[in-house]
């Protein structure tokens, strides 16, 4: 638990599960809100994280991470996934969970080995020898809230980052080959594309997610485990899809991922 948890005020501990049983109540009954009420609203990342944290409970043990940057300067923002929402290439999401049907094609990796916490930070290179395989993915987005990007900033990282679900394609072996600056993707909705870009991951570089994740982030997480997804960030901006919508991303190199809604 973060030191500012411990920190924080009853008061202002019991507005903040307020706030995710108000996020929570809105994903269940697909019923969302305008944004949370301003004063259980968090105003800064240590609380939205708490939100995040207390809303993952509710959807039983995790899966792995979603992390990313808005920019190659910014430093990284992180969010659980529930292990019940990671599924493979090909699954079919039921309506009874998504409204909002947000999509980003991302490159994901699965966690080989454990990265226990420890006070010497990991390289790069101690990160990269524990990646068991790199996949091409889908981030689905959902949320409470019912136009998050009109909702205030902290409203949207609170309600788990937007997180909604997950999709991996099959892996691909020889992805250390890969020049990612190079790789361009395509995100196609019912065979129309709607999205065609080239090294465009927002963080700029996407490797840096991952040390930093196992060192900055491991506070929070307890570290990285085998068998944890960690999926890297947006290459395509948020495109959305109707009901009955199918969805394919396709890396030039590193493969594809489809999945179709209910």
């Amino acid at each position: 638990m973060r030191d500012t948890y411990r920190m924080m005020t009853g008061a202002r501990e019991k507005q903040l599960i307020d706030a995710a049983r108000m996020l929570m109540d809105a994903r269940r009954t697909l019923t969302p809100i305008v944004d949370l009420p301003v004063e259980l609203q968090p105003v800064s990342i240590d609380e939205a994280y708490f939100v995040q944290d207390r809303l993952a409970l509710v959807y039983g043990p995790g899966g792995g991470w979603k992390v990313g940057a808005p920019t190659a300067e910014a430093t990284p923002m992180f969010a659980p996934m529930p292990l019940a929402w990671i599924a493979p290439s090909g699954s079919l999401l039921m309506a009874r969970a998504h409204r909002y049907r947000g999509l980003e094609a991302e490159i994901a990796f699965l966690i080989g080995q454990d990265l226990p916490p420890r006070e010497t930070a990991y390289t790069r290179d101690e990160v990269v020898a524990v990646i068991a395989s790199c996949h091409p993915a889908i981030e689905v987005l959902e949320s409470g809230l019912a136009d998050p990007m009109q909702a205030a900033l902290m409203s949207k990282i609170a309600d788990l980052q937007m997180h909604g679900g997950f999709v991996y394609g099959p892996a691909f072996a020889d992805w250390q080959s890969v020049d990612f600056s190079k790789e361009t993707v395509t995100l196609a909705v019912d065979g129309v594309v709607r999205v065609e870009r080239t090294g465009s991951n927002t963080s700029g570089d996407m490797m840096r997610l991952l040390p930093w994740l196992a060192n900055e982030g491991a506070t929070r997480t307890g570290g990285l485990k085998a068998g944890q997804w960690v999926t890297t960030g947006s290459w395509t901006g948020v495109s959305l899809a109707d009901a009955a919508s199918d969805v394919s991303v396709k890396f030039s190199t590193v493969g594809r991922a489809d999945l179709r809604f209910e």
